[in-house]
């Protein structure tokens, strides 16, 4: 019985945040802080999700941050994915092997 309960709670919380949205806003948003903000959402939450697995998917924190800072150096330099990702991998396993 107790396990059903979290479960309706949170499909509750889940289907609640989803449709809010829609019931409550019907005009175009014109603010523009809000609609900045909004259009950033996505990516902040990526990186949020993001970060943590960076530091701590490798044998030691400080060779993914490493590769962090390996990654955002090539990216700011307009380096494709590719190439920042396989830089990155190049990094962490060199760290890895001589430390």
């Amino acid at each position: 019985m107790n396990n059903w309960l979290y479960i309706l709670f949170t499909f509750l919380v889940s289907y609640t945040i989803r449709v809010l949205p829609f019931t409550l806003i019907r005009k175009p948003i014109t603010n523009s802080f809000i609609r900045s903000f909004l259009y950033y959402v996505p990516y902040i939450t990526l990186a949020v999700m993001t970060f943590p697995a960076i530091l701590y998917a490798t044998k030691t924190p400080i060779s993914g941050l490493l590769a962090l800072f390996t990654g955002v150096f090539l990216a700011y330099r307009g380096k494709s994915y590719p190439i920042v990702a396989v830089a990155c991998c190049i990094v962490v396993f060199l760290f890895d092997l001589l430390f």
